[in-house]
């Protein structure tokens, strides 16, 4: 739920500039802050979109000759902006171009990125923008590498396909894969923010602003392998999700929660593939309940619960979690050293998650908010948007949640009905998704009438 438009196969497409900074051996990275709206706690390189004012200016360096003036010009200043870094004092300077990265449509903002090799004859003093950047680093390309796959660091396509490239060959001419469209052409998009957490992007009948459910596919090579909630919206999305999956196999089936964007399709697909399904007890009977008694016919199923192994990352067992307050029966997974956590609807990355009875209690949800932040995994997952850098985004939520039930309290207290709360606290928000805040209003009062807030009264 959120006021938020939904994307739009004509949303702008806003260019940008990266600049790869090396220096002998070394490769230049950052860690981008948690609370950046854009890959938040991502490693990347340091740059950002072209401002209109790059297209004048002062004249550019000898270096820059043979590039265009405004992004070079882009470069130089987010250089400035975000590291202190001046390059014009460099007299023995090459930068050559690395290729250009198009965002995916299937993101909702969409970026034309042309990527810069700044070499640097020495290393110069760095002073980090702490608005955007956490911290900076230098290491060969090759120890960069080492520890994405060893599963350390959160890093987006177009920024792995640098490192790999530079890694094989710190002269390379040009960086395969750069751009999604020259990547493995699989028959539905597959991100790998984090190594061996295949993230394969399945359109859905999810709520806007959302378009997707983020479907995982999980476990070693030559191990037991998973697929996370598998929800196609349609046969067409069916058949080129059944298209992709014998790319890697399946052992099983597996499901966060009950709600339709989550399982949609899911047992006729692992009745496609012979597979069990995996859910938790309260799931399994809710689903059953709704969707009638043979919805999984002749298939069988596998319950879960906290503690358990569901399978296997980097030969480290992946726990099931149980996470109730979105829905009764949600199961979360993360690995022992809580490198990443798939938290399901516990939070959303577009849109706000929804509190509704009868699976839904906000008690429970300020609960396991709380117990999710004292696990603090490194890198979060949540079923729509993309991977987010430590639980900056959970503490964001339980802090919201508690204002506005501060915000619901007070209006109680004033003599506001549901009705009248509903317009005063969402005056601008899109009417389609009203019915929706209700619900969490509601959820908001029964939690504080339960505590004795209240005082037993209906507001």
């Amino acid at each position: 739920m959120a006021d938020v438009p939904r994307p739009s196969a004509e949303m702008k497409i806003v260019d940008a500039v990266t600049a790869v900074v090396t220096c002998g051996d070394e490769l230049l990275m950052v860690q981008r802050q948690p609370f950046l709206k854009s890959f938040p706690g991502f490693h990347a390189f340091p740059g950002g979109k072209i401002d209109a004012e790059d297209a004048d200016g002062a004249p550019l360096p000898d270096c820059c000759a043979g590039h265009e003036p405004r992004l070079l010009r882009g470069l130089l200043r987010e250089l400035v902006e975000e590291l202190a870094l001046d390059l014009t004092p460099f007299a023995a300077l090459q930068i050559r171009a690395l290729g250009v990265a198009l965002t995916p449509p299937t993101m909702p903002v969409r970026f034309n990125t042309y990527f810069y090799l700044v070499d640097l004859p020495q290393r110069p003093p760095l002073t980090v923008d702490t608005r955007e950047i956490a911290s900076a680093e230098w290491a060969h390309p090759r120890e960069w590498l080492a520890r994405f796959r060893a599963g350390e660091l959160l890093l987006a396509p177009p920024t792995l396909a640098v490192v790999e490239a530079l890694a094989a060959n710190p002269q390379a001419p040009e960086v395969p894969g750069l751009d999604f469209r020259t990547r493995v052409d699989y028959e539905l998009p597959v991100i790998e923010h984090v190594y061996g957490v295949r993230n394969i992007l399945v359109r859905s009948h999810t709520l806007p602003p959302a378009q997707h459910t983020n479907c995982f596919l999980l476990g070693d090579a030559q191990s037991h392998r998973v697929l996370v909630d598998p929800s196609p919206a349609d046969a067409d999305e069916f058949e080129k999700l059944c298209s992709l999956v014998p790319r890697f196999g399946i052992h099983e089936v597996f499901l966060t929660h009950h709600h339709p964007d989550h399982h949609q399709q899911a047992p006729e697909l692992a009745r496609r593939f012979g597979v069990p399904i995996g859910m938790s007890e309260d799931t399994h009977r809710r689903l059953l309940d709704k969707k009638g008694h043979d919805y999984f016919h002749d298939l069988a199923i596998h319950h879960y619960r906290e503690g358990d192994t569901l399978c296997r990352w980097l030969d480290r067992p992946v726990r099931v979690h149980e996470v109730p307050g979105h829905d009764e029966g949600q199961l979360a997974l993360m690995p022992e050293n809580r490198a990443w956590c798939i938290v399901g609807d516990l939070i959303q990355g577009i849109g706000t998650v929804v509190i509704a009875k009868p699976e839904g209690d906000m008690r429970k949800y300020y609960a396991t908010l709380e117990r999710m932040i004292a696990h603090a995994p490194r890198v979060i997952m949540p079923s729509h948007g993309i991977a987010l850098g430590s639980v900056y985004r959970l503490e964001e939520t339980l802090k919201h949640r508690r204002l506005r039930e501060q915000q619901v309290l007070s209006l109680w207290r004033e003599g506001h009905d549901l009705e009248s709360m509903l317009r005063l606290i969402y005056a601008d928000l899109d009417p389609r998704l009203l019915g929706l805040a209700r619900l969490n209003i509601e959820s908001h009062l029964d939690k504080l009438r339960i505590e004795g807030v209240l005082d037993g009264a209906t507001a």
